[in-house]
C-alpha cells in the first residue's frame, strides 16, 4: 500500500482549507435609474435670500452587490434647470442666466457626471464619495445615501452639497470678486436627490 508523502499531504491538506473558506462571488445586479419617477431638487443661497428649483437626471444606474450599495453613474440634463420660486418673466430670466456663460454654460457643457468611486457603510446608510464632473472640471465630493430595495425596484435619497467655486462658476462669487456686498451669491448651492432605479431582468 502505497503512502502519501508529506509534500502531497501538504498540498492535500492546503487545497481542503482553500476550498473550505473560499468565499462566494458577489452577485452584482445593475438598477437602471428611470429619470421620470426620479427628482433632483436645488437649493442656492445669496445674501438677500435664495432661490430654488429642480434639474433632471438623463441617465443613470446604481449597482449592488448581494444587496449592498456598490457603485453607480449618472449624467444630468444641465438644459433642464428650472426655478420654482418665482413666476413669469423673472423665472424666465433666472433660468436663462443659470444656463448661461455667467453660471453652467449648458450651450457648451450640456451634461454633467457623478461616479460613484467608493461606498461605506454609515448608520441606516452609506457615506458615498463619487467624481463630479461640471464644466468639464472633475472633483471629489462626498454625501450621506439611503438605499431600500422592494422587489426588483431600488429608492436611493441622497443630500450632496457642492461648491461651484471648484467648477469655474464665478458669478456672484466672493472667492472670484471683491465688494459683492449683499449681491453675493455663496458659493455652495446644495441637492436633494431622490432615485428609483429598477432592473431589467427582474433579479
Amino acid at each position: 500500500m502505497k503512502t502519501l508523502s508529506l509534500k502531497a499531504l501538504t498540498l492535500l491538506f492546503a487545497t481542503i482549507v482553500a476550498t473550505a473558506f473560499t468565499l462566494p462571488e458577489k452577485e452584482t445586479v445593475t438598477y437602471n435609474v428611470d429619470p421620470q419617477q426620479s427628482e433632483i431638487s436645488w437649493k442656492g443661497e445669496k445674501v438677500a435670500g435664495e432661490h430654488v428649483g429642480t434639474i433632471a437626471l438623463q441617465e443613470g444606474t446604481l449597482l449592488l452587490e448581494n444587496g449592498v450599495l456598490a457603485g453607480g453613474t449618472f449624467t444630468i440634463d444641465m438644459n433642464s434647470i428650472t426655478n420654482t420660486d418665482l413666476d413669469g418673466e423673472q423665472k424666465g430670466k433666472l433660468e436663462g442666466h443659470l444656463k448661461s456663460d455667467d453660471f453652467f454654460g449648458v450651450a457648451t457643457y450640456p451634461t454633467a457626471l457623478l461616479t460613484i468611486t467608493n461606498v461605506t457603510p454609515k448608520g441606516n446608510g452609506y457615506e458615498v464619495t463619487g467624481d463630479l464632473t461640471i464644466k468639464e472640471k472633475t472633483h471629489e465630493v462626498t454625501f450621506p445615501t439611503t438605499v431600500t430595495t422592494q422587489g426588483n425596484q431600488v429608492k436611493a435619497d441622497a443630500s450632496i452639497t457642492i461648491d461651484r467655486s471648484k467648477y469655474d462658476v464665478r458669478y456672484g462669487s466672493g472667492s472670484f470678486f471683491d465688494n459683492l456686498g449683499d449681491k453675493t451669491i455663496y458659493d455652495e448651492f446644495h441637492l436633494q436627490v431622490s432615485l428609483v432605479a429598477e432592473n431589467p431582468a427582474g433579479k
